[in-house]
């Protein structure tokens, strides 16, 4: 089983975090979206994973190198490949070309999920989905009788199916997948000026392939800051109970954790109420402060301030104040 991810997207939404780091690699709840998305990807597969296909931009060496140390932490070989120029979907897969053959996943990187299934492998094509309330914000997939998918529909203005597709694809012939990607190129086939996997996926739908899906229980949304910051929350409580979120190797001094959060190693908390639903890099220093629902990059520093939803980034310093006041009646003070 391969594993390819299109993680090339500069990720404007998220700007000013992805001005230094790829979206794909900001944290939630402890760890890069990315590799809670591989993890989350082979506990469904269930069976070891060869190799993962990162298809990145230009992100420089600290980043590849990163991310092949994710792959490695599955037990897979990491693999780098290039699209330079955002020609879309279908184009970006192909820019990782030689990883597809055999069993392939494709899961682009900027969403997560939780499920509760196991993948049949055997089934030719699976096409994960998920139940919405407004289908006409996202493409949707329509079922035959017998459960194997009719067709494929991107926000439909009048109620099709309300099966939205999630962007995490199965199939079982990757030098299939391949070819037909390839004739959307050789061809000049495009969807609003981008090849697009939709084209594809229909393509080999007319030859024969059939596609089914399975839904999962989670689908959590890291498209900006709001969305984001919820999905820290939410992945906080889901892992709570799995990973020790607290590292024994944070100084926690007259402080105060409201779980469930996220303190990573060689954190210092002073005399703080920290929570719930906070996560806190490596190396970060919080004093005379109260934080709640937020993430917390590393090597920063946050002193006498009150933080609520927010996403503070790496090598920062917030210097705030705690007043003290002597106020008579029938006053009004606005700050």
């Amino acid at each position: 089983m391969r594993i390819i991810i299109p993680m090339a997207g500069i990720g404007k939404r998220m700007r000013p975090h992805t001005l230094t780091i790829p979206k794909p690699l900001l944290p939630i709840a402890g760890k890069p979206i990315v590799q809670r998305l591989v993890e989350e990807i082979v506990q469904v597969v269930n069976e070891p994973i060869e190799e993962i296909a990162f298809v990145i931009g230009e992100f420089g060496k600290e980043v590849e190198t990163q991310l092949i140390k994710i792959a490695e932490s599955v037990g897979a070989k990491g693999s780098i490949y290039k699209q330079l120029e955002a020609l879309g979907t279908a184009h970006a897969i192909l820019c990782a070309k030689d990883a597809l053959k055999g069993k392939v996943v494709v899961a682009y990187a900027d969403t997560l999920f939780k499920a509760d299934f196991k993948l049949d492998d055997t089934k030719e094509g699976i096409i994960w989905s998920n139940h919405v309330a407004h289908p006409e914000q996202f493409g949707v997939i329509k079922l035959n009788a017998d459960g194997s998918i009719e067709g494929f529909y991107e926000k439909p203005k009048e109620l099709i199916s309300n099966l939205a597709i999630i962007g995490i694809y199965y199939f079982r012939d990757g030098e299939n997948l391949r070819n037909e990607l390839q004739f959307l190129l050789d061809k000049n086939i495009t969807t609003g000026g981008e090849y697009g996997i939709t084209d594809a996926l229909q393509n080999m739908m007319k030859k024969g392939v059939t596609f089914h899906t399975e839904s999962v229980s989670e689908w959590l949304d890291c498209g900006n800051k709001e969305a984001t910051i919820d999905t820290n929350s939410r992945m906080l409580l889901l892992v709570s109970e799995q990973e020790e979120l607290i590292s024994p190797e944070a100084d926690i001094d007259e402080a105060i954790i409201i779980e469930p959060c996220y303190i990573g190693k060689g954190s210092k908390l002073v005399n703080t109420v920290i929570g719930p639903y906070v996560s806190i890099g490596e190396n970060t220093t919080i004093v005379n402060s109260i934080v709640r629902v937020g993430i917390i990059g590393d090597n920063t520093k946050i002193e006498n301030k009150l933080i609520e939803h927010s996403m503070i980034g790496n090598n920062t310093v917030l210097n705030g104040r705690f007043d003290s006041y002597n106020v008579g009646d029938y006053n009004q003070l606005d700050e």
